[in-house]
Formats: C-alpha cells, sequence, structure tokens
C-alpha cells in the first residue's frame, strides 16, 4: 500500500489541469507582523517550565529573528499563521522551513536542530491542512527547503574568485536531512524554492532524489526560481530558459519563479518560462511590488493590485499555480484566489512528464 501522502498528492496533477491553485503568502511578513522579542523566540512563558522554550533559555548569541525555531519553542504561532492563509483560500501551504537546513541554522549555533524543526514544522503544517480540508477540496502541504545563505557557484571574496565556503556534499548532506525530515513529517509535495544558485538547486535535488529512492515515495516536486534584477537572470548568471534546463531532469510537476521582483516585473520572465517548460505547469509566487519600508507589510503592493497583476497572467493562459512572496498576506491570497477563480488553468502545450513513483 502506498503512504498516505503518496496518496494525497497524486491527485495533484489532476486539479491542476481542471483549475489554479493557490498557494499560502509569506511566512517572514507574518511573523514581523507580530513584533516578537528575543525571548519570545526562545519560547519564555509558552508551555510553561519544562515547555521547548526551556530549552533554549540559555542559548548564546541573539535568537531573534530565527523563524524557523518558532516551530520549536512556538508552534502556536506556525500553526496559527498557517490556518490564516488556508482560511483566506490556500490550497497549498508551505511548511515553515525556508532557513530549516543545518547550514542555515549553523549562523545561530543551532544546526544540531535543523532536523527537528523540519520535522515538527512539516507536523504543524500537516495539522493546519487536515483541520481545513475537505473531499471536495484537499489542502496540501509543501515541504519548503530554501536556498541556504551560502553559495557553491560564486566567491564570497571579492580577491578571490576561485574562494568557496561551501561545497556540493556539505549542501547535498544538509538537503538530504531535510527532505527525509519533511517527508517523514506529512509533507504531500517538496518545493525547492528562492533559487539564486543553480547549483545549489542541483545539490538540493540530488538529495531529495536519494531520498524518493530510499523511501520509495517520489513525491511531486515544484522548483523555483529568483530573477533578481533587469537583467532576466539568476544570481548565478542562468536565463530562465537556460536554469529550466539545468534542472529539468528532477522531471518536477511545477517549475516557476518567486521572490526578489513584483509580478509586474516577473512578467516577461514568466512568459519566458512557460514557453521554455512546455511540459510542465508553472508556478509564480511574487513579492506584494517594491520594498516600501512605510508600509505595514514592508512593501507597497496592497491585494487589490497584486491580484489585478496575477489575473493578467491567468488570463494569458501562463500559470498553474499562484501565491505570494515577501509582503504578502491572507488579504493578498484572498484577493488572488478570486481573480483567478474564474479563468482557466494553463495547458501544457505537451504532455507534462512528471514521474510518479513506480
Amino acid at each position: 500500500m502506498k503512504p498516505i501522502a503518496y496518496t494525497r498528492a497524486k491527485q495533484l496533477p489532476d486539479i491542476l489541469a481542471r483549475r489554479i491553485l493557490i498557494l499560502d503568502g509569506a511566512m517572514g511578513t507574518m511573523i514581523q507582523q507580530l513584533k516578537l522579542g528575543e525571548a519570545q523566540y526562545r519560547g519564555a512563558g509558552y508551555g510553561g517550565a519544562h515547555g521547548a522554550g526551556a530549552r533554549f533559555a540559555e542559548t548564546p548569541g541573539h535568537l531573534k529573528g530565527n523563524n524557523e525555531l518558532l516551530s520549536l519553542t512556538r508552534p502556536d504561532v506556525i500553526q496559527g499563521i498557517h490556518e490564516s492563509y488556508l482560511a483566506a483560500g490556500a490550497d497549498i501551504i508551505e511548511t515553515n522551513t525556508f532557513g530549516a537546513t543545518s547550514i542555515a541554522q549553523a549562523d545561530y549555533g543551532l544546526a544540531e536542530f535543523a532536523r527537528e524543526m523540519n520535522l515538527a514544522s512539516a507536523r504543524i503544517a500537516r495539522a493546519a491542512a487536515d483541520k481545513f480540508s475537505t473531499p471536495e477540496r484537499p489542502r496540501f502541504v509543501a515541504g519548503a527547503l530554501g536556498p541556504t545563505p551560502k553559495t557553491a557557484s560564486i566567491s564570497p571574496d571579492v580577491n578571490d574568485p576561485g574562494a568557496r565556503n561551501i561545497d556540493f556534499e556539505q549542501l547535498r548532506a544538509a538537503y538530504h536531512e531535510q527532505a527525509l525530515a519533511l517527508i517523514e513529517g506529512g509533507a504531500d509535495l517538496l518545493l525547492v524554492e528562492t533559487i539564486f544558485d543553480t547549483l545549489n538547486a542541483k545539490a538540493a535535488l540530488f538529495a531529495v532524489d536519494e531520498v524518493f529512492e530510499a523511501t520509495g515515495e517520489r513525491l511531486p516536486l515544484v522548483i523555483s526560481g529568483t530573477v533578481t534584477d533587469a537583467s532576466g537572470r539568476i544570481l548565478s548568471g542562468q536565463t530562465v530558459t537556460a536554469f529550466w534546463h539545468s534542472v529539468r531532469h528532477a522531471r518536477p510537476l511545477a517549475v516557476g519563479l518567486n521572490c526578489a521582483l513584483g509580478a509586474a516585473l516577473m512578467r516577461p520572465y514568466i512568459q519566458e518560462l512557460q514557453r521554455a517548460a512546455d511540459d510542465t505547469f508553472i508556478s509564480c509566487y511574487p513579492n506584494a511590488g517594491l520594498p516600501n519600508p512605510m508600509s505595514d507589510t514592508g512593501f507597497d503592493e496592497t491585494p487589490e493590485v497584486t491580484a489585478r497583476l496575477l489575473h493578467e497572467f491567468a488570463a494569458e493562459g501562463l500559470v498553474n499555480i499562484v501565491g505570494g512572496c515577501c509582503g504578502t498576506t491572507p488579504a493578498h491570497i484572498t484577493a488572488i484566489r478570486d481573480a483567478v477563480a474564474p479563468l482557466p488553468a494553463r495547458v501544457p502545450s505537451r504532455q507534462p512528464f512528471y514521474r510518479e513513483a513506480a
């Protein structure tokens, strides 16, 4: 018998062929709005003297800003954010694991807790998705694998172009640990996102495939790159088309773009991607426009503006999955859902080649 996650995930290609699916919005934006302090990140006052927070009370350094730690110290906060996005209309919610690799957590001295963070985050998201799921409208959990703060392709030293602060094997090991924990925790699909370095992404994809082979559970995979500026390239230098041809061997359910740009600036690159990736589904979750420190969310687009732009994407037949990245909130997700609901999903020009488990 196939695992439950596989059974749920098997529905995704059929649903995507019928309608546009809604991804959630920004986790970091919602956490920032709560204005949590250092003590709250450590879990002070949550769960009593023997609660999760007691484990981190004496941890050296600053932990404020380590959003992934909140899955251990304040799971109520993370579950509440997930539920707010599900109530807003999200079909897919991302786990709170963008920075939950041992590589990223080493910056806080918490590398040893990476696996536990991923497992807890997936379980929190799973509980929220199950709470809102119905037979007519299942909700899905995407296990999020972020880019890490270190890059395998670019030197951290301007005086030494050949220098590197991470290698492929270190990345592979970290992503292997993360992917395995996300699957164990109940993710329905895996999302390798905010890719600025294709070599980092290849390490993640290699690790994910290792986990699939080891577990016998080949979940859907979504790959999302990040175009950083008007050059139309990701930070490690590839065009959108070149990026796709570098990762298409992973046979993802969907490929797309997220972060760095708002929808207006992202549009030509989504157009390019949907032409290049004509045998897979397309995802798109832009920022809420440009950074704006005077805004409550730190970005300048209202829900209505972001929704109007993504409506135009859908009307042009560009997308199958839409949502929001930095600066987006549940209000953005509701507006996006309502804007794209009357429109059909993009139809790939060739049969999607998403690979399922044998």
